[in-house]
């Protein structure tokens, strides 16, 4: 009996395996041809755009993949439903303080970003939150009228002195003491300055969330003043006559906190500490709340740590009804209500795009018709179970399977087996395992021993890309991203693969994916074509990523490009950054490309000298050594 025919495959097949419209959050999608499209929403309707005509327009302009590609709209948009989602849910609820975002620098501080936040983010005083100094001199210039600036971290005398003088030219610039040792130098040179600072100041709460980053709140937390700090605080500032000048309270709830009950537990003990501030005479009027506006990378809309279980409306009037109702008990004003998400502001408008170079197949190749005579039992053993059609124990055929080919090896490592014999053993390994794993898809009860042996059998995609260049946090912290192939979804991807990035290091890579029901240990792929290239995206990893990469192997940035999509449908190149040179990153690590092309020079010469090469051969090795200390750190084809 034939076996029927698999349906054709269609775009609407590939997004709900790759979960693109959860984890798209309505800004990436499919089309017909079955490309990766980037949406923005207009007046008069959507727009999208294909990322394969993107890449082919980075390419023209000449760049390279990787690069890192920017949409500013999307960067746009989280500004605009951010602050919306907050004005409508104090309109709602009646609350009489507004809402003042903070962008926190340290999430992505590439002036691209920052720029557009600064000026887009205008509209709404959208502000911004430095935690060092160079991060202050940054939001200096950047910052407009109106935007609040939130000066955390540890601060030295330069430090204040400089947001001090900000204040004096009229920004809104809030010192936030997070540490006892801190307020004396503050106090000092307001004095000395004779300016009186706006302070505020970071207190621990005790409420702990759940997720990657549970420390960052509770009693443990690093930064911010117990309770017994807080008071103290509170009464030298009376003492010195300056209880006016504390007008913020900054209670940091979480990072990516994935329970929506979690933000309302840490709101309401923050607010008891606010308006217990207000009684103490503290004027107050702003409460900084952080971060914590998680992003939901799963789609999958639950508590899990890559995920949340709520909408940025839902977060908006949590936040907003729980002020409102514990304030109004305790017959407080209002204040301005301040969120510094970082996060979910910039994390959908980076996405970093890549060729796959080569893949490896754990598959068996040429095997032969028949078995050579005399060969190890346990090599014939393999052989039957690679030819058996059907039926049998999986797991025991599997297991046995395994004892064989490690005999196999025991018998190699003895001297007692030929290399071929080993290589034999091992097709066959392949073999049945193949065969094993085509009989376990057939059923629907995977046996719990054989739940691993398609990752197992996976491929491995290698990518041009580093992970510890563009994308630390999978090695850092166990961040998973959403990854998928830019184009071909309207063909069946029909093998899984991990993917191994360029440097010579095992944990370059990717082997946890974002599907459908949750992760997975590989991902569904396209086998690669001769003369074609596969190209591949990693989603949402706007925050962060960017500047926290390394050198591992030497691999600098890659090409950074902004775009701005059309309302017609089109886009244009805003901003095009290259990507470091092979000449930068020597440079990086106290090496002179200059003196690195002299020593070289000198070594050709000294080669002519001897008779080992010839002037022309020599003028050809200096021009191709020139040209790779001005060339792309990345592979090119």
């Amino acid at each position: 009996m034939t076996k029927p025919s698999a349906p054709p495959w269609t775009p609407e097949d590939s997004a709900s395996l790759y979960g693109i419209c959860g984890w798209g959050a309505g800004y990436f999608d499919l089309n017909d041809r079955g490309d990766v499209t980037v949406k923005v929403q207009f007046p008069a309707g959507e727009a999208a755009v294909s990322l394969m005509e993107i890449v082919s327009g980075i390419q023209e302009r000449g760049h390279a993949l990787p690069v890192l590609l920017s949409v500013e709209n999307l960067l746009d948009a989280q500004i605009v439903q951010l602050n919306e989602a907050f004005r409508s849910a104090i309109a709602r609820a009646g609350y009489r303080g507004s809402y003042r975002g903070v962008f926190p620098v340290k999430v992505n501080q590439q002036c691209q970003v920052i720029e557009e936040i600064t000026h887009f983010g205008a509209r709404y005083r959208h502000g911004l939150e430095a935690g060092s100094k160079a991060e202050l001199i940054l939001a200096l210039a950047a910052l407009g009228d109106g935007g609040l600036l939130i000066c955390n971290g540890y601060k030295d005398r330069e430090f204040i002195d400089l947001g001090l003088w900000a204040q004096k030219l009229g920004y809104s610039c809030f010192f936030v003491i997070e540490s006892p040792a801190e307020l004396p130098i503050l106090l000092e040179r307001s004095r000395a300055l004779g300016i009186r600072p706006l302070i505020g100041a970071r207190v621990k709460v005790s409420a702990r969330v759940g997720g990657l980053w549970t420390e960052t709140s509770g009693d443990r937390s690093s930064f911010g003043l117990s309770t017994a700090q807080l008071v103290a605080l509170v009464d030298t500032l009376k003492e010195e006559g300056m209880l006016d000048c504390l007008q913020l309270l900054h209670c940091h709830l979480g990072s990516q906190i994935p329970h929506i009950e979690d933000i309302r537990g840490g709101v309401r003990e923050a607010c008891r500490f606010y308006a217990d501030l207000v009684l103490e005479g503290a004027p107050m009027g702003y409460l900084d709340l952080g971060g914590g506006l998680a992003v939901d990378y799963m789609g999958s809309r639950t508590n899990h740590v890559h995920s949340r279980d709520y909408t940025r409306e839902d977060y908006s009037n949590a936040i907003v009804e729980v002020a409102g109702e514990i304030l109004d008990m305790q017959d407080v004003p209002h204040p301005h209500l301040v969120t510094e998400s970082g996060r979910a502001t910039v994390a959908y408008s980076s996405m970093l795009l890549f060729d796959i170079l080569d893949a490896m197949r754990f598959e068996p190749i040429d095997l032969p018709s028949q078995l050579p005579p005399a060969v190890p039992e346990q090599v014939r053993r393999l052989h039957e179970l690679h030819s058996r059609p059907d039926g049998g124990n999986l797991s025991r055929d599997y297991s046995e399977a395994l004892r064989c080919r490690d005999t196999v090896r025991d018998l190699f490592r003895g001297g007692q087996i030929s290399l071929r014999m080993r290589s034999l053993s091992e097709n066959l390994f392949l073999a049945a395992a193949r065969s094993i794993l085509a009989r376990l898809e057939e059923r629907e009860d995977v046996p719990e021993d054989l739940a691993q042996l398609k990752a197992s059998l996976a491929d491995i995609y290698y990518g041009n890309f580093s992970v510890f260049q563009s994308l630390p946090d999978t090695c850092a912290i166990g961040q998973v991203f959403p990854v998928m192939p830019l184009h071909r979804h309207t063909e069946r991807p029909d093998r899984e693969a991990i993917i191994s990035d360029l440097t010579c290091d095992c944990d370059g890579k990717l082997d946890r994916f974002i599907g459908a029901h949750g992760e997975r240990p590989s991902l569904p792929v396209h086998p690669l074509r001769d003369g074609e290239d596969y190209l591949m995206g990693v989603f949402l990893m706007g925050a962060y990523q960017e500047t926290l990469g390394d050198l591992h192997n030497l691999f600098g940035d890659t090409h950074v490009v902004s775009v701005r999509i059309n309302e017609d449908g089109g886009f244009d190149v805003m901003k095009e950054i290259s990507g470091d040179s092979i000449g930068d990153v020597l440079s990086y690590v106290e090496y002179s490309p200059d003196s690195l092309f002299e020593d070289f020079r000198n070594k050709a010469e000294a080669a002519v000298r001897r008779g080992r090469i010839t002037v022309p051969e020599r003028q050809a090795m200096l021009e191709e050594f020139s040209s790779n200390l001005k060339g792309y750190t990345y592979f090119e084809r």
